[in-house]
């Protein structure tokens, strides 16, 4: 008789039962349906087993563990990747859910942070003290893979990228060593972190830089959309101060009790901001927006930080057609192109979100980071959100002219905002002389590219 994977897995789960400090979830097990649940819609696989290591000497022993038996390995922090990477179909799910220690140091503005606190986890502790470090737009999303990726949020103009602040890390390698990486103390690897994705190892703590950010002025305000309106907000948000962060959703008006119902379904700008600082200075700085067109919704105030998060609704697993991609401008006549796709589209919910980047971000050169794309102007996020796997085709070719319609000379892309959408998409993300940096690290510490399930990198070929 032959033994499959599966098989030899089920008989080596005592095994690791033993051997493992943190709790081994198996398919039998009262809570495995959730916990293999993961953030994004239409994934549904049923790994091996799932462990939720305590510590890293677990995740060592997880990964020799999966090596020597041939298994794949997913790792997991917030469980958000939206290509499904979190999780696996018969492997090992690595979950980083009960690592959530905190340690933040109030005089050097520093902490310490394992990988499985969520944003608003981390940013809640912090707020404590008036500190915060930039994250992204989600308070779920775990700190690992945002981390790792680069991470582009509402501190990113006055901040820089969450890597920006990245002073050290804990790394556990596909060998099993636990490595301290920093900018002196395995500094090809810790550049290779700061953008590069779960290539490398698996992140256990980060060392963050902390900067006094309370109270903030921020908040929702919706406003109509139309092209002068559109182009408008982008130019503003350009020329804002580095304080001001915004998030711009053209999208329909979602039918909320705040939103007046005569506004429903029609198309509007409902954009995110945050001054990071008050006063009369984050005051005039805002008001520019809303002198714009007359505000459907104000909701724009002095508030604490993580206020800016909205609560997590644990029931929205969205299935979207999406894309991620850079351009230089949006003036009146792209604003057109914009308002034209989303109304010649019959999903549930479509949106163009429309990020202005710059600032702190663009200061930072080039080829400091794995993240290269410090000189992109604007980020921009298409998404068509639906229920019937059958529309799906239709979804993503109409997400597809729509790129094809905004595509600028900018051709890069975003890695954390990736989909499940091959190795061209995934080199996008990574400038030729970035990739090939990437590629020889990658083969310094993962020859065999063990941590392949990812926006994978494969490693260099040795001559």
């Amino acid at each position: 008789m032959t033994i499959t994977n599966h098989s030899k897995l089920e008989l080596a789960i005592p095994q690791l039962r033993a051997d493992i400090t943190g709790r081994v979830i198996a398919p039998d097990d009262a809570d495995y349906d959730q916990a293999r649940a993961v953030f994004v819609g239409g994934v549904d696989r049923r790994p091996g087993v799932i462990v939720r290591v305590a510590n890293a000497i677990d995740v060592a022993r997880v990964i020799a563990f999966a090596r020597e038996r041939e298994l794949e390995l997913a790792i997991r922090s917030g469980g958000h990747s939206g290509a499904g990477h979190c999780t696996t179909a018969g492997g090992i799910v690595l979950d980083l859910a009960e690592m959530r220690a905190l340690d933040i140091n109030r005089e050097q503005q520093t902490a310490w942070a394992e990988t499985g606190l969520t944003a608003i986890e981390y940013t809640t502790k912090a707020n404590a003290y008036g500190l915060a470090t930039g994250f992204g737009d989600t308070g779920s999303v775990g700190i690992g893979g945002l981390t790792l990726g680069g991470g582009i949020g509402y501190l990113v103009r006055k901040y820089g990228l969450t890597i920006d602040d990245l002073l050290a890390a804990e790394i556990v390698t596909a060998d099993g060593q636990i490595l301290r990486v920093n900018v002196e103390t395995h500094p090809d690897l810790f550049w290779a972190i700061r953008g590069g994705g779960g290539n490398f190892g698996v992140a256990t703590r980060f060392q963050f830089r902390l900067h006094q950010v309370d109270p903030v002025i921020g908040g929702m305000l919706l406003l109509p959309a139309t092209p002068d309106t559109i182009a408008s907000f982008i130019a503003e948000a350009d020329a804002a101060p580095d304080e001001l962060s915004t998030i711009a959703n053209v999208m329909p008006a979602p039918p909320m009790p705040f939103v007046p119902s005569e506004h429903h379904g029609k198309l509007v700008i409902l954009a995110l901001m945050v001054y990071a600082g008050g006063g009369l200075a984050g005051e005039r700085a805002v008001a520019r927006f809303k002198s714009l067109a007359t505000p459907i919704v104000d909701m724009v105030k002095p508030m604490r930080y993580p206020e800016i998060y909205p609560p997590d609704d644990p029931n929205y697993h969205p299935v979207a057609a999406n894309r991620t991609m850079f351009v230089n401008t949006i003036n009146r006549s792209v604003a057109e192109i914009i308002l034209d796709h989303l109304s010649n589209s019959n999903a549930l919910m479509r949106v163009a979100q429309l990020r202005v980047l710059g600032g702190a971000m663009a200061r930072v050169p080039n080829d400091a980071t794995a993240f290269a794309h410090r000189q992109s102007k604007i980020m921009v996020n298409l998404a068509a959100l639906y229920e019937r796997p059958e529309d799906q085709a239709a979804h993503e070719s109409w997400v597809n002219k729509f790129v094809a319609a905004l595509r600028q000379d900018d051709g890069g892309a975003y890695v954390n905002f990736l989909g499940d959408e091959g190795a061209t998409r995934v080199r996008a993300a990574y400038p030729e002389t970035t990739w090939d940096r990437l590629a020889a690290i990658k083969a310094r510490y993962d020859p065999t590219n063990f941590f392949r399930l990812n926006q994978n990198i494969p490693p260099a070929r040795t001559r």
